[in-house]
């Protein structure tokens, strides 16, 4: 038997150094390496000690940077005159939004023909929404116009605590308000008795706490994490994946957690939404007249649109295996969740909805009357 070792090369992946045999002659080929020690086995430590050191590499890198208390938002471009662009069509539709969304609280606190069960789910959405909004765009703003992209972790953590919450109590009050339009259509002679103040109101409270209690699990575990020395979120606001890439920790239970909550969420929710809108649809259809199917159909049209907006962007965001995230399509979908969706429903509310149209131009009358006095 005879061997002749030409060289020492590392291993790519690894940096593994295993002998390099150029000859190998005899039968026993490679009992003869290390002493006996099959070939097969001796790769198979010494790639069992690099993972380990490794591992020891990542743990001691956690241990010396487990204090980091900045993240530096990396935002969606870097090019100065897209920058303003951006600024610029952000800070429109931000105004636009809030504007559209106050002015729905307005009039359903002081216009008397909008004190019904349906507006008032309208005006908790509408707050809801401005929330929403507010937790996610005035920030980048704020690093779009003064180049500060600097956030702590305080800040971090508050901001996906704000953006999960309200986002997933938006989704508990389409529910509700898909059963609103179920019991108004399908059984209206009950509906005043069905939906009265006092189950308006613990609706409402329900739809908060049960986001509340779905978030809390991935938030506890969340804030166990470790970080890094790279502090750099490839996003243009904290939400939990990108926060996640950062973290020096195993998240693949978390990323677990959270596509399982997420899928909870979403599915649970609009098995209620379809269940409600399959009964409405059914009742409506047996309605004689051809305008009183029209004019119920109208009163469900805007609820159906926005929930599919909502239910579409969340589910494209969320719902997704692990590790194929395609961020740059990601941030452009985020863009269109916490700045186009909560311009839109407004309009998408008010423009179909002839009460609130009469009750918008009776309110700028009354404010005409009040200036000129």
């Amino acid at each position: 038997m005879h061997i002749e070792v030409a060289g020492i090369e590392p291993l790519p992946v690894f940096g593994l150094r295993i002998p390099k045999v150029a000859t190998i002659a005899g039968a026993a080929t490679a009992t003869a390496v290390c002493g006996g020690l099959g070939f097969t086995d001796y790769l198979d430590l010494q790639i069992s000690d690099n993972l380990l050191n490794l591992s020891n590499i990542r743990n001691q890198r956690c241990r010396n940077h487990s204090g980091i208390t900045l993240f530096i938002l990396q935002g969606l471009t870097d090019d100065p005159r897209f920058q303003v662009l951006l600024f610029i069509f952000l800070f429109l539709t931000y105004m636009l939004s809030v504007t559209g969304n106050l002015t729905i609280i307005t009039l359903t606190l002081v216009d008397a023909h909008l004190k019904t069960p349906m507006y008032f789910f309208l005006r908790n959405f509408s707050f809801l929404e401005v929330s929403f909004t507010s937790a996610c765009i005035p920030r980048y703003l704020y690093s779009l116009l003064t180049g500060d992209n600097i956030v702590t972790y305080n800040e971090c953590i508050a901001q996906v605590v704000f953006i999960t919450f309200f986002g997933s109590t938006e989704f508990f009050l389409l529910s509700t308000m898909s059963y609103d339009r179920y019991v108004a259509i399908c059984k209206p002679l009950h509906y005043t008795t069905i939906m009265s103040s006092k189950v308006c109101y613990q609706l409402i409270l329900s739809s908060l706490l049960a986001a509340l209690i779905l978030i809390l699990p991935p938030l506890s575990l969340g804030l166990q994490l470790e970080f890094s020395h790279s502090n750099v979120i490839d996003h243009f606001l904290c939400d939990s994946y990108p926060v996640l890439k950062n973290s020096c920790s195993d998240t693949t239970f978390l990323r677990k957690i959270i596509a399982i909550f997420a899928v909870l969420l979403l599915m649970t929710t609009l098995v209620l939404v379809i269940l409600s809108y399959a009964y409405i649809v059914k009742t409506i259809l047996k309605f004689p007249s051809a305008q009183q199917r029209k004019k119920a159909f109208s009163t469900c049209s805007s609820h159906m649109i926005v929930v599919c907006m909502t239910y579409g962007t969340c589910i494209f965001v969320y719902i997704k295996p692990p590790g194929n995230e395609e961020l740059a399509l990601d941030k452009v979908v985020s863009v269109l969740m916490t700045s186009i969706a909560p311009v839109m429903n407004p309009f998408i509310y008010t423009l179909r909805n002839k009460q609130v149209i009469q009750a918008f131009k009776d309110f700028i009358k009354r404010i005409t009357f009040i200036t000129k006095v």
